[in-house]
């Protein structure tokens, strides 16, 4: 467990990590290197990350069972807010973040020109390697939240995102698994919290696209999200 950072504005990255540890390690390094306050919540993985972390200068904590992505990012927001957290920075545990945008999308926030900075990988055309098909299905994406949320974002399923600690209060995560992350953007809009989209870049590797959300599940995920939000 690190000491607790003194200096101000006190930010904080919450990584969210299910069966990672053949890259946690290496995610965490290069963010602990810039910044002393990282809490990686460990979403019931069957693989070693948890006793990966272990070894790292870095606030690790467990969920019994798999809950979902939505359910640990919502633990490590509460910890980083009970800890005093004036910002905090959500980021993927799989490597695809570049932890150097981290500044820039903080910047909205400290300057209090938003309460909640979204990471965009289109604006500036900053996705590496991104596959066709997958491009297609975020832009799908991207059309379903401007219809249904009404909320004007270039990018709905990026992982880097930015909150004051106001809008990280307020923000409840109630989807538990990927459909979190149009749920945020909706309640950012039922919240009428200031928003500021950011380019960040987004690498993808094999692992990543081997890992990561397959775009079969677009619909389950849909469907989960109108789900949640009748009963909101």
């Amino acid at each position: 467990m690190p000491e607790e950072a003194t200096s101000s504005p006190n930010i904080w990255i919450v990584v969210p990590a299910y069966n990672e540890a053949a890259r946690i390690g290496r995610t965490v390094q290069g963010l602990v290197h810039h910044f002393p306050n990282v809490v990686v919540v460990d979403d019931g993985s069957r693989d070693a990350t948890y006793d990966t972390l272990k070894d790292l200068p870095v606030w690790a904590l467990r969920h019994p069972i798999n809950l979902g992505q939505g359910a640990a990012l919502q633990t490590g927001i509460d910890f980083a807010v009970r800890r005093g957290a004036d910002v905090v920075v959500t980021f993927d545990a799989d490597g695809q973040h570049d932890v150097h945008d981290i500044q820039r999308l903080v910047e909205p926030i400290l300057s209090q020109r938003a309460e909640v900075a979204l990471g965009s990988r289109f604006l500036g055309n900053q996705a590496v390697n991104m596959p066709t098909s997958r491009w297609f299905i975020l832009k799908l994406g991207v059309l379903f939240t401007r219809v249904c949320s009404r909320i004007n974002v270039t990018d709905t399923h990026n992982g880097l995102r930015a909150l004051s600690r106001a809008a990280a209060t307020k923000l409840r995560i109630r989807q538990n698994r990927m459909a979190h992350a149009s749920e945020i953007l909706d309640q950012i809009q039922y919240l009428g919290l200031k928003f500021e989209e950011v380019p960040v870049t987004v690498h993808y590797s094999d692992a990543v696209l081997e890992k990561g959300q397959q775009n079969s599940a677009a619909v389950k995920v849909a469907a989960q999200f109108l789900l949640g939000r009748m009963v909101r």
